[in-house]
């Protein structure tokens, strides 16, 4: 029955007398697993030195785990529905601090490469199953302000990442990078084994399954694109191998569509994918982490291996791009309401490829770090358009499926980012000189400019932050 209030509470909340402190256990924890992305950047030309690691190997240890990630996060999502949330959250953090454990002592690119994946694992079981817990320990405005801590949280992960990555690595060392999850996932484990309620799953009697296969099919095309992007820069872009990968994992997205239009319970709407506000939302937040991504996977290495800094002024000297970054998200909602999403991505597309055509054109600390962080604020502009583009105009009951696939294609895009520029910058990755950095921000700026035009195209007219159009 509606409340006081006129509105009809949501019968799955769960009374909590400590869900503030459950709230912030848990924003910790995403805190955690938002700055793993991040904090491996500054770390790769050390470990790289440390293990004697190829240059795919480097890039496998970023994308293994976004890809991971991504791919298993919706999945995740709807067992945490199914089961209870509180079951999902323990196990995904334990499989999360475990892998972290596994990944400071590794010796080698098999043992490192294997725990990333673990990382990503334990991911994806739980920040959906975490984010599925807030939602149903708070309500009315109390949700709201929960939902607001959780995404600053997160969003403040990626720029603490870039310097926790300096200073751990110049430090103790890059092992530390992982080792540093290990007190903190076994302290937030033990506490939230107290504090966090059982919340109920659906009943028993009305459960359909979960679609392992579909996260199977879309997870390995996605693997095997990233594959051949990475080995196209000591293969060539089209080379029969690179050209046979590309369709092989094209091959598998056709059978992904194919078999959720057919099985009962799909991990993604089709339908919902193919509208024209999904499909641009979805694109936007794609090219808006791959092109994030590249600018601390190649700034990293520039940076360190072609100018000689140290890891911790490279993580210094990366915090105003993470500032600029946080600075245009802010100001987006200010900007879309008066432009329109359209107007915005535009806007955010062709500041950042402005801002990544300057270390293209000019070598050189300084330049690097201005003409990123103004690509950065444009590309911070970026998520706020995804998220009000691909979610303002879905049906409140198909709201958090959208939102799932937005999520899933921001981790692929960290991925499949990584994979193209290591290519690109194939030479410089393994000497450290600069005429491959060049080029691959050159390239990335080029892509950024060809993602506006196409954005303006798709986007639909004047979409504001309240899901209205024009």
């Amino acid at each position: 029955m509606p409340d006081s209030t006129g509105t009809t509470p949501d019968s799955r909340v769960v009374a909590h007398t400590g869900r503030w402190r459950t709230l912030a256990l848990l924003g910790v924890a995403q805190f955690m697993l938002i700055v793993d992305v991040t904090v491996v950047a500054i770390a790769l030309p050390h470990m790289g030195a440390d293990l004697g690691l190829s240059r795919d190997a480097l890039t496998w240890v970023t994308s293994a785990y976004t890809l991971t990630f991504g791919g298993l996060m919706v999945l995740g999502g709807r067992v945490a529905d199914l089961i209870g949330p509180r079951r999902l959250v323990l196990a995904g953090l334990a499989v999360f601090t475990i892998a972290s454990l596994t990944a400071g002592i590794a010796d080698g690119a098999a043992m490192l490469i294997v725990s990333r994946i673990a990382q990503g694992v334990g991911a994806a079981m739980l920040s959906p199953a975490a984010l599925s817990s807030v939602v149903r320990l708070f309500d009315g405005e109390e949700r709201n302000k929960a939902l607001g801590i959780w995404s600053a949280m997160g969003g403040a992960g990626g720029a603490v990442g870039v310097l926790l990555g300096g200073v751990l690595t110049g430090g103790p060392g890059w092992p530390w990078i992982f080792f540093v999850n290990i007190p903190v996932g076994v302290v937030i484990l033990v506490l939230l084994i107290r504090m966090l309620p059982a919340l109920p799953g659906v009943p028993v009697q009305e459960r359909q399954g979960v679609d392992v296969l579909g996260a199977v099919l879309i997870t390995g095309g996605t693997g095997l694109v990233i594959y051949a992007l990475i080995g196209a820069g000591d293969r060539g872009w089209l080379a029969p191998v690179t050209v046979g990968l590309v369709v092989a994992g094209a091959a598998l997205y056709a059978a992904f569509v194919v078999w959720q239009r057919r099985v009962r319970s799909p991990l993604m709407d089709v339908e919902l994918m193919t509208r024209r506000s999904v499909g641009s939302g979805t694109f936007v937040i794609l090219m808006a982490t791959a092109l994030m991504v590249a600018i601390f996977f190649l700034g990293s290495f520039y940076l360190q291996d072609a100018m000689g800094h140290s890891a911790l002024t490279t993580g210094l000297l990366f915090l105003p791009v993470a500032g600029a970054t946080m600075l245009g998200a802010n100001l987006a909602g200010w900007v879309m309401a008066r432009v329109g999403g359209r107007a915005l991505a535009l806007g955010g597309l062709l500041l950042a490829a402005l801002g990544l055509a300057v270390p293209a054109l000019w070598a050189g600390t300084l330049s690097m770090v201005l003409g990123l962080s103004a690509a950065a604020a444009g590309i911070g502009s970026l998520f706020l358009v995804a998220s009000a583009t691909a979610l303002g105009q879905v049906e409140p009951e198909k709201s958090g499926v959208a939102a799932g696939i937005v999520s899933t294609f921001h981790e692929f895009g960290a991925s499949i980012g990584t994979a193209v520029v290591s290519s690109i910058a194939a030479a410089s990755l393994m000497t450290g000189s600069g005429e491959g950095f060049g080029r691959a921000f050159g390239v990335a700026a080029v892509i950024a400019l060809g993602a506006g035009v196409l954005a303006t195209c798709w986007i639909p007219a004047r979409v504001r932050t309240s899901g209205t159009t024009d």
